[in-house]
């Protein structure tokens, strides 16, 4: 009997054991407490925030090219699209901005130039051709600054207002062709693009 006591007592009690397990799990980390962030962790975050950045900058850029603009200032239409008068030899085909001689002419949206240069009764005209096959016509132009070829963007510079061609004054004539074909009402297609002209 005695031995069967002292064998009893040696063995630690239930709350012996338990707090003998509690200050052993006190003294391990704590398993949800993060670790610093070591040099090589800093950079790769830093590379990872300017890849970030460099696709956020360029997205922006490709939107903003895809807006549309219009493609003068200061101006007032003088001549609308499907008007019936003894300056034009059939209705009329686009949409007239008329403004001062020499103001600039923008590009309404991006695309390739495909012609720039003396176009009979039009006069002095620039085509763009937007990725969608639409041609705009800028005609009536005294100054063109493309050439057949370039690049350009919306809001670019691409000639200045003038009175070439068969004209009553200065002014820009703009043509918008689907495809390249049979004119729109301009005024219609820039109201579509939230511009309203």
């Amino acid at each position: 009997m005695s031995g069967n006591t002292s064998r009893e007592s040696a063995q630690p009690s239930y709350a012996e054991r338990r707090e003998q397990a509690i200050s052993r799990d006190a003294e391990r980390p704590a398993l949800d407490e993060p670790l610093p962030p070591t040099a090589a962790d800093l950079r790769q975050y830093r590379q990872a925030n300017e890849q970030l950045i460099r696709a956020s900058r360029a997205r922006s850029k490709e939107l903003e090219q895809s807006r549309w603009a219009l493609p003068v200032d200061a101006y007032r239409l003088t001549g609308r699209f499907g008007q019936s008068s003894s300056l034009w030899s059939t209705v009329h085909t686009g949409l007239d901005f008329a403004a001062p001689t020499g103001q600039p002419i923008r590009s309404i949206t991006k695309g390739t130039v495909t012609e720039a240069g003396p176009a009979g009764a039009y006069g002095s005209r620039t085509i763009v051709r937007a990725e969608d096959g639409t041609e705009f016509w800028y005609c009536h132009q005294n100054e063109i600054s493309v050439s057949a070829g370039d690049k350009v963007g919306a809001g670019q510079v691409i000639g200045t207002v003038g009175s070439t061609g068969n004209v009553t004054g200065p002014h820009l004539h703009l043509e918008i062709r689907p495809g390249g074909k049979d004119p729109v009402d301009p005024e219609t297609a820039l109201r579509e693009q939230g511009l309203a002209p």
